[in-house]
């Protein structure tokens, strides 16, 4: 079944064009972004079950076998982050069907959204697939692209702004990147992932610990890891709701996914080990704290995703499979949460008018709906049991004892003081903006005021179905993990055993043994 491998890089590319074909025509657009992500996540559904079952699957692109040629590798990890990718962008793009045909398509100009969202669907994809260190770049960089026009959609001077300054910092990473490849190469002759692996470890200590520091500063910045994370809360809440909410789910995790690869594929040992922990306090308490002091909602969530790549980082760091296990789980509860928080913020800002704290009160009164979808994902962001966010930190925090380094125990207690500012950053947004008097600039559910984008000054009285339903539909999937948590830790926990033992990632791609 190895043909599969490549279609969930090939379908949304295949739509794209298709989608290009039919510009002023939004109904066909719509179908085909629809049809085509809807496929994108049975394909990535059935390469979870055959990478669980068989072990990775392994394509060469025009028939150029490793390491000459490119090959695409689905192990467990890449088929994990393809499913819950996959389903998170298909529920964004009904939420933004519904924003544009609300709003009128002011906000989501159809004839450019639906071709670079896909576009930017392929391009995530394509990085979780790559099996060689320059399709990772192009991965990288196909959906960088495709996020500078989804980040200024709107053309407003704000936007303009955010997008300069989200622009630069990329360019910037994807320089580090690129002179990180050209330096591994330099060093080795090769790029494909699994003949690095004899490669890498045949080099001069010195040497190697620089082209990991070259990588790790290259990814670091994409995931918003501190202190490279300053950009990310000034370039995301400018973004129209649906376009923030997948940028804050995806597009740092792919960061996130590539320090996980190259880690543990490319340079084990926990030479790094150290430095990926100190990073991951600093993360967590850093950006928590930035929460915390924050009086807009979107503000405030851009804080808590950049706090808790943190959790992650730590799980990474610990250098063992309960805590890699751990890690990952916890990447796929954060993806599902804090794209949900998003979209629920663009909800609060069409009922209310702003995300402002301190211009909005009443909802949990006003609109109940939209009270129980934010209330839902806050608690498990903040790690309530049972929820997900729960299970995850314990999973950490048991890495984390059993680790038993003085390091180790310094993350424990700093993943839970910053679960507990979580709970406190939450509550604040809570009391402010659901449960206390109605603010005056907030229509009654009886008023006759018309639906609105979320760039205007008032606010609408119904929330429209599609956003409704696509935000509902986040909510009850990040409700599921809890419910599947048990065979989800089980493939986490194969997932992060193959990623240690390293040799199903390089039989799989040379069955004959590396030249």
């Amino acid at each position: 079944m190895t043909w599969l491998v490549p279609l969930p890089v090939v379908m949304p590319l295949l739509g794209a064009a298709l989608t290009l074909l039919f510009v002023g025509r939004p109904r066909a657009q719509r179908w085909v972004s629809l049809t085509v992500l809807s496929a994108t996540v049975a394909v990535a559904a059935a390469l979870l079950v055959r990478t669980s079952l068989d072990g990775p699957l392994v394509v060469a692109v025009g028939g150029w076998v490793a390491p000459l040629g490119i090959v695409l590798v689905a192990d467990q990890l890449a088929a994990l982050m393809l499913v819950v990718s996959a389903a998170v962008t298909l529920c964004v793009l009904v939420y933004s069907i519904g924003q544009g045909m609300a709003d009128g398509n002011e906000e989501t100009p159809l004839s450019v959204y639906h071709p670079t969202y896909l576009v930017l669907t392929a391009g995530v994809c394509n990085a979780f697939l790559a099996g060689d260190l320059f399709n990772l770049y192009v991965g990288f960089e196909i959906l960088l692209v495709a996020s500078y026009v989804l980040l200024t959609l709107g053309s407003t001077e704000t936007r303009i702004r955010a997008g300069t300054t989200y622009v630069v910092v990329s360019l910037l990473s994807s320089l580090v990147f690129l002179i990180a490849i050209g330096l591994v190469y330099a060093a080795t002759g090769t790029l494909n992932l699994a003949h690095l692996v004899d490669r890498l470890d045949a080099l001069p200590d010195d040497v190697r610990l620089l082209l990991q520091s070259m990588l790790l500063l290259a990814f670091g910045i994409k995931a918003a890891v501190f202190p490279l994370s300053a950009w990310l809360p000034d370039s995301y809440p400018t973004a129209p709701a649906p376009v923030t909410a997948v940028f804050a789910g995806l597009l740092t995790k792919v960061g996130v996914y590539a320090i996980i690869r190259t880690e543990t594929l490319l340079f084990p040992g926990g030479r790094s080990a150290d430095l990926l922990m100190v990073a991951a306090l600093l993360t967590m308490l850093v950006g928590i704290l930035g929460a915390v002091a924050q009086s807009d909602i979107k503000r405030l969530l851009s804080f808590t995703l950049v706090s808790h790549m943190g959790y992650m980082l730590f799980g990474i760091g610990l250098t063992t499979a309960h805590g890699l296990s751990a890690a990952i789980f916890y990447v796929v509860h954060h993806i599902t949460i804090q794209t949900t928080l998003f979209l629920a913020a663009g909800l609060v800002e069409r009922r209310g008018g702003s995300t402002a704290l301190d211009r909005l009160g009443g909802l949990a009164r006003l609109s109940p709906l939209l009270a129980v979808l934010f209330f839902v994902p806050a608690l498990n962001l903040a790690g309530i049991p049972p929820f997900s966010g729960f299970l995850g930190k314990l999973g950490l925090v048991q890495a984390g004892v059993a680790d038993g380094g003085p390091l180790a125990w310094t993350l424990v207690a700093g993943g839970l003081l910053t679960s507990l500012l979580t709970l406190y950053a939450i509550a604040r947004v809570w009391n402010l903006a659901f449960w206390r008097a109605p603010h005056a600039d907030i229509p009654a559910a009886d008023a006759t005021v018309p639906n609105v984008s979320d760039s205007d000054e008032h606010a609408g009285t119904m929330l429209p179905r599609l956003m409704t339903a696509s935000t509902a539909a986040l909510v009850v999937f990040g409700l599921a993990l809890t419910a599947v948590a048990g065979p989800l830790f089980n493939v986490s926990t194969d997932a992060a055993d193959d990623l240690l033992r390293r040799t199903p990632y390089v039989e799989a791609v040379f069955p004959d043994g590396a030249p």
